[in-house]
């Protein structure tokens, strides 16, 4: 059983992949990992990153990663996360960094960090 008391609720809003989007997704990480020459931890955070996209959207991602990960983690990738990614996705609205930017209407301030959230990268 799950320690998060909404962890049914989060459970039903993940994002609902049809054949074709898992075929997608599994073609860039084959295509990453057959690639990939560096250190491990890299590709281990960009994989992570390709399987959050659908379920937040690129402008968790952004709100997450600074603009250099999300480039290194694009060219691992193979992908534009703007382009392969949903703006928001139906988890987005559990990350605290969106949230504040939605109720503050400040979204690049909290991206380019001009506009400080605690705890920006975490999720409820």
């Amino acid at each position: 059983m799950s320690k998060n008391p909404k962890y049914r609720e989060n459970l039903q809003s993940l994002a609902a992949l049809d054949p074709k989007r898992a075929g997608e997704l599994s073609a860039v990480e084959r295509e990453a990992i057959a690639n990939f020459s560096g250190q491990l931890p890299e590709l281990s955070s960009a994989l992570g990153m390709l399987h959050m996209g659908d379920h937040f959207g690129w402008r968790v991602l952004l709100i997450v990663h600074n603009k250099r990960t999300i480039r290194k983690y694009e060219e691992i990738l193979g992908i534009t996360v703007r382009e392969f990614f949903p703006e928001a996705g139906p988890s987005a609205e559990r990350s605290n960094g969106y949230s504040w930017a939605l109720r503050l209407g400040g979204y690049w301030k909290i991206v380019s960090g001009d506009t400080k959230v605690e705890n920006r990268q975490d999720i409820s």
